[in-house]
């Protein structure tokens, strides 16, 4: 009986990697399906089992653990942070002058996909139901840039010199050189915020003497879902903890071997009695590539498995936003779908 429960709680609990396929891959703790169990959701139980750990924390990425968490919960999180938290981003590209090769089109794209640094906190949604003219927009929804920039030559240059750095000025435009235009009070606003582009080093086109360009661009608050210029992170993913199991000792050469299967720092190498001995030393790093599985005399030495619901997010941010701000604006987004459904529910049940 207790063999039983314990297979039990290992097909409840673990997803076990297999030689030749996954098991335990299905949800399957839900009421009445295992005797002996009450699997009822309780929110008491519930806030004594979740938590969340910061294991990184900087300017740029973000690593937690989200444990105790359905694995529906944590892919709507991750798929919030992808497309439904807002940003700005740049929406409507005004080109007044371009004799470069690139053409408009294909310049807008460029530009709309550079990362603006702006609190979109700050900002409303852009009325796009109004009848209004196009190149219109308010301080409190839109952001104004400006690209002005010439090529020409350098009169400085060597007559010998073939380098276009030296022999031309401004022949490459960067995104450093995009300039707010504050709109109405957003000079006063915001005059404690550098709004423009996160990274100043973004090639947008290449010049040549004579060749100009002169653009004004409208910055606008929007969700990823719409396009992916308004994605605020790089990467939003996340992983299950890996659970790595010596069944036996393991020493000597095969300990050498069972080593070099697995991520450096997951196993480690002990000197017991002048003999190596092999020891799971920090199965997080492993990449779960199963390489053990190849030895014969060591893939049923080890038991390879993954936590459930332990769940290990890491989250890029493109500079936008903080990592951390990013992660508590999906909450919130998270937290306001919920509501909007129970609102759902109580006007079905007046009806």
């Amino acid at each position: 009986m207790a063999a039983t429960m314990r297979n039990v709680e290992e097909i409840r609990n673990r997803v076990i990697l297999g030689e030749f396929g996954v098991k335990n891959v299905h949800t399957s703790d839900f009421p009445g399906n295992y005797p002996g169990y009450d699997d009822t959701w309780d929110m008491q139980k519930f806030q004594e089992n979740f938590r969340i750990n910061v294991v990184h924390l900087d300017e740029s990425s973000m690593e937690f653990d989200m444990v105790g968490i359905d694995a529906a919960i944590a892919n709507a999180f991750r798929r919030i942070l992808l497309a439904e938290v807002p940003t700005m981003a740049i929406e409507k590209v005004f080109v007044y002058n371009n004799t470069s090769i690139v053409q408009d089109e294909v310049l807008a794209h460029r530009l709309g996909l550079i990362p603006i640094r702006a609190d979109p906190r700050l900002f409303e949604y852009r009325n796009s139901g109004e009848e209004s003219a196009e190149e219109e927009g308010s301080e409190i929804d839109t952001i104004q840039l400006q690209l002005k920039i010439k090529c020409s030559r350098n009169p400085r240059a060597s007559k010998d010199s073939s380098d276009p750095r030296e022999l031309y000025l401004n022949h490459m435009v960067y995104s450093r050189d995009i300039k707010w235009v504050p709109i109405g009070n957003q000079a006063d606003v915001f005059a404690d915020s550098s709004i423009g582009p996160v990274h100043d080093d973004i090639l947008i086109a290449q010049l040549r003497p004579g060749q100009e360009l002169d653009i004004i661009m409208h910055c606008v608050k929007g969700i990823g879902k719409d396009h992916a210029k308004f994605s605020p992170v790089a990467t939003a993913s996340y992983r299950l903890l890996p659970e790595i199991t010596l069944l036996e000792p393991v020493e000597g050469e095969k300990a050498e071997r069972l080593q070099r299967c697995f991520s450096r720092g997951v196993i480690g190498l002990e000197d017991v009695d002048g003999e190596k001995v092999a020891r799971v030393v920090n199965s997080r790093l492993d990449t779960c590539s199963r390489e053990v599985h190849r030895h014969d005399d060591l893939k049923n030495l080890v038991k390879l498995g993954r936590v459930r619901d332990h769940f290990i997010f890491t989250v890029e941010s493109t500079g936008i936003l903080p990592p951390e701000v990013l992660v508590t604006e999906a909450i919130k987004v998270l937290m306001t779908k919920c509501q909007r459904f129970l609102n759902e529910l109580d006007s079905t049940d007046m009806e």
